[in-house]
């Protein structure tokens, strides 16, 4: 089964796919490692944060693994990237 989340991006990640948001089609179980994956075939520019990015489903951090996600539609996904500080 299918949900609809909404993704939300940030900083470095909304500077490489030139969006601040957009909804998207998933399957409703899935892993944080799929649904980065799934980014990236739609934004291919992401792959630069690979290995840096965090995850965050309904505000809670996710780490990038195996491990499935439940998501129901009108879920949140934001996607942040490593912030740089001075």
């Amino acid at each position: 089964m299918n949900t609809e989340v909404s993704v939300l991006y940030f900083a470095k990640s909304a500077e490489l796919t030139g969006l601040k948001a957009e909804i998207i089609t998933v399957p409703s179980n899935i892993s944080s490692v799929q649904l980065w994956q799934d980014l990236e075939n739609r934004h291919p520019r992401l792959c630069v944060l690979r290995g840096q990015v965090v995850l965050a489903v309904r505000q809670e951090f996710v780490s990038l693994c195996e491990q499935p996600l439940s998501l129901r539609d009108g879920d949140e996904l934001a996607i942040i990237p490593p912030l740089s500080g001075g």
